[in-house]
């Protein structure tokens, strides 16, 4: 008989009483801010780890301070909720969350498009680009289990600072030979979702034939001597503006294939989730890369499953008229 999978959850149960009655607000607060999330009306839950058990006895303690009840401890589900599930219920929480900053990015983006040009680091929209750096890394900070979204707001907050800086520092987009990028590492954070698998498939598909592909975890990551980062903060290929990481590639690569166009928009549509193409395929593909996904703890198996996904779906828009 095989040995218990270790517990991979913290349960914090609780009892709050009836007053004060500024602490269920306050013990709802907390929770939240350590990105904790209910699975019942008294139980929260969140990754096990060291600094999350210190995290949930601090609450226990205020709590039983106040008068009310409280227990932390390890757990697993065995029935009922799936570790799967609890996972969605976090990915649920923090897609809300960048959400929310894509949605304040983008007021932002056409603030500052009204008003320029301005000199760098100037104004009001500075500041605010600065708070919602720091209100992205709050969130990421929070994201145990990268959730789709984060992408989308890095594109937008570094399409915001570009267009902050004075005009003689900007760049002029030139296509890149894909010659000067053969046989080289690409980095990528890990956790891939639909657009840094389908960019994967692109790079190995019509860039790089004997791409390696590295997977790190965190926000900043320096790349080695002949590595490239894609998709990630930072990186030489990522989100600009409103286009997603596979739309840069193509452009800035200069792929004439017209089969990659309805691809490109049908990524676009289901990592940026702003319909803006309105693909009816998105629709049949989000849910088929989100199962790849929960299939596959490992970003390489995600890679070749997805690729698979993407080279048939050239195929079809190759051949259709």
């Amino acid at each position: 008989m095989s040995p218990p999978e270790s517990p991979r959850w913290l349960l914090l149960i609780h009892q709050i009483p009836p007053k004060p009655s500024y602490l269920r607000v306050k013990v709802g607060r907390r929770l939240q801010a350590l990105g904790a999330v209910p699975v019942k009306n008294s139980v929260y839950v969140l990754p096990r780890s060291d600094a999350a058990f210190e995290d949930l006895q601090w609450v226990r303690r205020e709590l039983v301070a106040e008068g009310g009840d409280a227990s932390v401890c390890e757990a697993r589900f065995v029935e009922g909720l799936s570790d799967a599930a609890i996972e969605g219920l976090f990915n649920a929480a923090r897609e809300a969350d960048y959400a929310a900053l894509t949605q304040e990015a983008r007021r932002l983006q056409g603030a500052v498009g009204r008003t320029r040009p301005r000199p760098a680091g100037k104004g009001d929209g500075a500041a605010r680009l600065v708070r919602l750096r720091k209100r992205l890394a709050e969130v990421i900070a929070l994201d145990f289990f990268a959730s789709s979204g984060r992408d989308a707001v890095e594109g937008l907050l570094a399409a915001i600072e570009a267009a902050l800086r004075p005009t003689s520092e900007g760049k002029e987009r030139r296509t890149t030979p894909t010659g000067d990028f053969k046989r080289r590492t690409w980095v990528t954070r890990q956790g891939v979702h639909v657009d840094r698998m389908a960019s994967a498939w692109l790079i190995r598909r019509f860039i790089d034939v004997k791409a390696r592909f590295k997977f790190v975890p965190g926000q900043e990551y320096t790349p080695a001597r002949g590595e490239l980062r894609f998709d990630m903060f930072e990186a030489e290929f990522t989100h600009e503006g409103e286009r997603c990481t596979f739309e840069v590639l193509i452009e800035r690569f200069g792929l004439k294939e017209a089969a990659l166009g309805p691809i490109a928009e049908i990524v676009h549509d289901i990592d940026l989730k702003d319909a803006r193409f309105g693909r009816p395929e998105a629709a049949g593909l989000a849910p088929l890369i989100a199962g790849i996904a929960m299939r596959h703890k490992d970003d390489e198996a995600r890679l070749a499953e997805g690729g698979a996904v993407f080279e048939s779906l050239y195929e079809y828009f190759k051949r259709k008229r």
